[in-house]
């Protein structure tokens, strides 16, 4: 089992999305007044006697007071909406598009393969996560500690929960997440407690941690703990995503796929395979294969990923492969 990622689904390339799209990109329209210097509602222009104040939600006119812009809401209202939207949409697809720093391996510094847990390991000494490269180069040498910090790895899973709980009591977000974890499938002599788990995710994200945010996100999304609510879960998978969590970027591309936005999903889909996340190159194949994208979405998400890989390649991280693959 996964120790560290909570998938949002099961079977990443089970995914057919709907032919439908309610994908409507509309433009704002200025409101009535005389531009962008005056008053949208009475035409006053704005001066040294007159200091015009932005719509704060939308930006886009401008007002002489506040009984002005009371007065003007209701022909505003529409155009501020669908300008509101259209400012998340610029946000969500310009931002979080490359991985945090808790992606990469604090040794090497270079980005840790997806899934992490399969090509790296978790040190609860110092909540470091190490790629497999760096660590079997550390033991080569003959480093039996941690290779970050030096301390002695616990010897049973009483010392690994010690280690866990000491950096909760200092507030480290990755430990609280952890802990939210262990909770979440029980192991280390803990009684399973999901509702306990949620508390602690909600504890790490106030605190940072962005994996917590993916995982209050599964938790919201199939009712684990919490009432069902998925508008809920797209809310904390948007927070992650922004900040350039992968699986959320997935999660988010799946979501508006079930609705059948089509291409909000693609677009989804091809920031998380350009940021090396196999799955969803996966996805948008099958979605070309049935047409919901085209022939260049695909080229792009492929050529993306196989950058993305390549980036996270080095002469250790072969050697650990091979060597772990010996052991298999």
């Amino acid at each position: 089992a996964n120790p560290d990622v909570q998938p949002a689904a099961t079977d990443l390339r089970a995914i057919v999305l709907s032919p439908a799209s309610n994908l409507v990109m509309m433009r704002c329209l200025p409101c009535e007044g005389g531009g962008n210097e005056a008053c949208a509602n009475c035409g006053k222009l704005g001066g040294d006697a007159v200091k015009l104040k932005n719509c704060t939600a939308c930006r886009l006119v401008k007002y002489c007071g506040v009984d002005c812009q009371r007065a003007h809401r209701k022909k505003h209202k529409k155009a501020c909406k669908q300008r509101v939207a259209e400012l998340k949409d610029e946000q969500l697809y310009s931002q979080g598009l490359e991985r945090p720093e808790g992606d990469f391996c604090p040794i090497c510094t270079l980005p840790i393969p997806l899934p992490m847990y399969e090509h790296s390991v978790l040190n609860v000494c110092c909540m470091k996560r190490i790629c497999h490269g760096c660590h079997l180069a550390a033991q080569k040498r003959g480093m039996i500690d941690c290779p970050f910090c030096r301390s002695p790895y616990p010897d049973n899973e009483a010392d690994e929960l010690a280690m866990i709980q000491a950096r909760v009591r200092k507030k480290d977000p990755v430990a609280i997440n952890i802990l939210g974890q262990r909770y979440q499938r029980g192991g280390l002599g803990l009684q399973k407690d999901i509702r306990r788990a949620v508390k602690l995710w909600e504890e790490a994200a106030e605190l940072g941690s962005v994996q917590a945010l993916f995982c209050l996100g599964n938790a919201h999304h199939k009712g684990d703990g919490v009432q069902q609510d998925k508008a809920k879960a797209a809310q904390f998978w948007t927070k992650a995503a922004l900040q350039g969590h992968v699986e959320s970027r997935y999660s988010l591309g799946r979501i508006e796929g079930e609705k059948g936005n089509n291409d909000r999903a693609v677009r989804h889909f091809l920031i998380s395979a350009k940021m090396g996340h196999e799955g969803s190159v996966e996805t948008i194949k099958e979605a070309f294969k049935a047409g919901f994208a085209t022939k260049e979405h695909y080229a792009e998400a492929l050529k993306g990923y196989q950058d993305a890989v390549e980036e996270t390649k080095s002469h250790d991280r072969d050697e650990a492969k091979a060597f772990l693959d010996n052991r298999k």
